[in-house]
């Protein structure tokens, strides 16, 4: 049957119309992916450098004979390359890994202090962070910890070290054009603040969460003015559902501590407001606010969808507290690793970290153009 010339007028109009969505949808869908790419592709990314606590510390721990978190002994790193305990609170790489793989930067993120540490690391990026840390100065002294402060002082001696081994002006693009992370807060909430109560006398929730922005939002200015300018600071975790907290106060069914979490919320809401202040302010900044306390909260809690088994127990030992010097060589360790989302009583498993980072990646890389 012949279409009437108007009919097929407006079938040819409806055909070009949908034609030209499609095109310009996979066209947008393409372009955001180049950029991505592009990103990573043309070396804009020539280095990553981590500040933090022990989901970030890649070893610089593990000299400090004073401090309770530390974990360079076995089982810790058994499925790290070669079986060896690094000083990663893992079974094997953590995110400061994952990140510096994924954007095409190397492998492995080494830690600042390795003793191992080659000068050609340096223009790659390395790692500052060290377990137990906090924005909280208090945090990190009671847990024997290198502070903020600690941190930003060596990132300091770092810099000099780059400008001798590359030169000042190679030095200044590696700072402007590196990806910066940070990823603190969860010992302050978890620790200095509800397990040890040592803030509680001074501060109710709301007020501790203002002081650990407010920290944090100083040592944001002090790396910016050192030269940093592409900062993704990573927000805080569901830490009342870590196997530890369930343990100590989430009764017989070793349920998530609400409280914690809600605490943990409140920081992240005042933290993204405080980012995009400083972002108004600090000319050329590109701090980037990273939420990975609901990724990290949908696979504990629906674990099952991610693969896992096991969601509310670490690996390690009875899977209830075990966490650093607890977590050792005299712990037997669960026969498949891959069933579990944490690895001891605070830390979640490597394979965890390989599903969460690429994800977090490439939500938020664009952010830093």
């Amino acid at each position: 049957m012949k279409i009437p010339s108007s009919s097929s007028s407006s079938l040819h109009y409806f055909l070009a119309s949908t034609f030209n969505s499609l095109l310009i949808f996979f066209l947008v869908v393409f372009c955001k992916t180049y950029e991505s790419a592009k990103l990573v592709a043309n070396g804009s990314v020539p280095a990553v450098l981590v500040f933090g606590d022990s989901i970030m510390d890649t070893g610089n721990n593990n000299k400090i004979l004073a401090t309770s978190a530390r974990c360079n002994f076995p089982p810790y790193g058994k499925d790290f390359k070669g079986g060896i305990p690094t000083g990663r609170f893992c079974n094997g790489k953590v995110p400061s890994d994952f990140i510096a793989e994924e954007l095409g930067v190397k492998e492995f993120l080494p830690a600042y202090l390795d003793p191992n540490l080659q000068p050609d690391e340096l223009a790659t990026g390395v790692c500052f962070a060290s377990g137990g840390a906090g924005y909280d100065p208090l945090t990190s002294k009671t847990a024997g910890a290198i502070s903020l402060s600690g941190q930003l002082q060596m990132f300091k001696e770092y810099i000099v070290k780059l400008k001798q081994h590359v030169g000042e002006n190679r030095t200044n693009f590696i700072l402007s054009n590196a990806l910066f992370f940070i990823v603190l807060g969860t010992n302050d909430i978890s620790n200095t603040y509800f397990l040890s109560h040592l803030r509680q006398l001074q501060y109710d929730v709301s007020a501790y969460s203002d002081f650990l922005v407010n920290s944090a939002s100083t040592f944001f200015k002090e790396i910016y003015e050192l030269g940093a300018r592409k900062i993704g600071v990573f927000a805080g975790p569901p830490v009342g559902c870590v196997p530890y907290h369930r343990t100590l106060s989430g009764g017989i069914e070793r349920k998530c501590i609400q409280k914690y979490n809600n605490a943990v919320m409140l920081f992240n809401d005042k933290l993204l407001r405080e980012i995009g202040f400083l972002n108004q302010k600090l000319p050329n900044s590109r701090i980037v606010y990273i939420d990975v306390y609901n990724p990290l909260l949908d696979i504990i809690v629906n674990h099952q969808k991610y693969g896992y088994e096991v969601g509310d127990r670490g690996c390690c030992g009875t899977g209830t507290l075990e966490v650093a010097l607890t977590c050792n060589h005299l712990d037997a360790t669960c026969p498949n690793v891959l069933e579990y989302v944490f690895w001891d009583g605070f830390h979640p498993t490597e394979d965890v970290y390989k599903k969460l980072v690429p994800n977090i990646l490439q939500k938020y890389i664009h952010q830093f153009q």
